[in-house]
């Protein structure tokens, strides 16, 4: 399905997706991608939502390696938790494929409690809903799996 009218924006768009392939500034992927609306478009070794961890997420996300002292928390609640660097995601978008699938709170909770919202959705209405927010202005990162 096509979704783009004529666009000179220099921003990442989905333009289209379909069985098996995402296309991004009408550039078809057949594998699992990550990125923004700036910047590279990378793979993102997911093969299925199954195998997505909390440093894949942080991966799509765009964030750094997680470097928390495991013993902070003694010192200070607060230190434990993840510190995002500035224009770090405010939300991330996860498209699972053909069907909506719900990560364990194990996984999400280091995210979120850093303040990056996470929403899980088929891959099309991540694909549509990125747009938006993308277009909106907002912070937003996607990665989808093709359906």
């Amino acid at each position: 399905m096509k979704l783009h009218n004529e666009s000179t924006s220099a921003l990442n768009t989905v333009t289209a997706y379909g069985d098996g392939y995402i296309e991004v500034n009408k550039v078809s992927f057949s594998h699992a991608i990550a990125f923004g609306p700036e910047g590279e478009i990378a793979p993102w070794p997911v093969p299925s939502p199954a195998e997505i961890t909390t440093a894949l997420l942080r991966q799509a996300a765009g964030l750094p390696e997680a470097k928390v002292d495991p013993l902070a928390f003694l010192d200070e609640p607060e230190a434990a938790r993840i510190a995002l660097p500035p224009g770090a995601p405010e939300v991330l978008l996860i498209g699972t494929g053909a069907r909506q699938v719900f990560l364990p709170p194990a996984v999400l909770n280091p995210l979120l409690g850093a303040g990056v919202g996470i929403e899980t959705m088929d891959t099309q209405a991540a694909a549509r809903t990125y747009n938006i927010l993308m277009a909106e202005g907002r912070r937003v990162r996607v990665a989808l799996i093709p359906a």
